[in-house]
């Protein structure tokens, strides 16, 4: 059975890259002022942002409304052809209406416009052409012209696509900025998402805690090893946190100390004041001090005889379970 040669396509995909690059990094060329009263309008809103478009630009409005309300602006996507049925009931006075068209044509869109007049609505309008209709009924207006289609029969909308997709991430970071907006805010939008438990769950919730490995210092080597593969931690605590013995120490002493290696105790190869977090600490933080200290496993401390005491073990693989 004979196959079909696969193909070379990747020249096509970089001029695609290439193409619809330089259509973003042409964006910056065309903001004005009225971005900046764009985001101020939506900062100033009592109400919700109501996100509109057709077709692809009705698609690519979904993934901004998406990306708006995990990250703090409230609003929800209207396709155009239901709005004109009974749906622009749910548009209050203080929504701010964000309407997307490439051309600024679409007459699905541009028959809104006199009831969002009448209601009050502040409209935004995403366009490639400042004088098309639609932006020039809008409040403001968001130029998101670019030189070209990647579509080589320049039909299909690709570029105008991306451009737009970007246009409305600039709007979202801005009013993140203009927030504060923090990761902890995000998680409580994402808390199904492995950042939103990272973020939310404590220490506690996810260390080891029952038949520790603990071990006295004068512990001979026998019993250090016995200890370990009885805790299936790859490691032991060494009186009750003072000291830490891992695999690796093992491994190393074993090749380094050779015939001598079973006459050692605990306190010979353990590692001193091993790192340790709060069980109150976020997974986050104890994250960022294993990323610091390059290690895999911290000790947790909790309250425990009128003074800090081990109560359990996090490692590295806790993490993202």
């Amino acid at each position: 059975m004979s196959s079909t040669p696969i193909t070379d396509y990747q020249t096509t995909a970089k001029q695609v890259f290439k193409i619809e690059a330089e259509a973003i990094a042409n964006l910056a060329s065309q903001l004005s002022e009225e971005f900046n009263h764009s985001v101020q309008a939506i900062l100033n809103t009592q109400g919700r942002v109501v996100i509109c478009g057709m077709g692809k630009s009705g698609l690519i409005g979904k993934k901004i409304m998406a990306t708006f309300a995990s990250t703090g602006t409230p609003c929800f996507f209207m396709h155009p052809g239901e709005a004109f049925h009974g749906d622009l009931g749910m548009v209050s006075p203080e929504d701010v209406f964000l309407a997307l068209s490439n051309s600024g044509e679409t007459e699905e869109v541009i028959r809104l416009m006199p009831f969002l007049k009448d209601n009050g609505n502040v409209v935004i309008a995403m366009t490639n052409n400042p004088n098309s209709t639609l932006a020039q009924n809008a409040d403001f207006h968001l130029n998101i012209a670019v030189p070209k289609e990647a579509c080589p029969h320049q039909l299909a909308p690709t570029s105008s696509t991306t451009a737009t997709l970007v246009m409305g991430d600039a709007l979202a970071v801005a009013l993140m900025e203009a927030r504060n907006f923090q990761p902890h805010e995000f998680a409580r939008f994402h808390p199904g998402g492995s950042l939103g438990r990272k973020l939310l769950t404590r220490v506690k919730h996810e260390m080891k805690h029952k038949n520790l490995p603990f071990i006295s210092s004068d512990a001979p080597m026998k019993e250090v090893i016995h200890t370990m593969n009885e805790g299936r931690l790859g490691l032991c605590i060494v009186d009750q946190g003072k000291g830490i013995i891992t695999d690796g120490d093992l491994r190393r002493h074993m090749e380094s100390d050779g015939a001598h290696f079973m006459a050692l105790t605990a306190k010979d190869i353990m590692g001193h004041n091993p790192k340790t977090i709060s069980g109150e600490a976020r997974l986050t933080e104890a994250e960022e001090l294993m990323n610091t200290h390059k290690i895999a496993t911290l000790l947790v401390e909790g309250q425990g005889g009128g003074e800090n005491t081990i109560i359990g073990v996090i490692q590295i693989y806790d993490l993202n379970g």
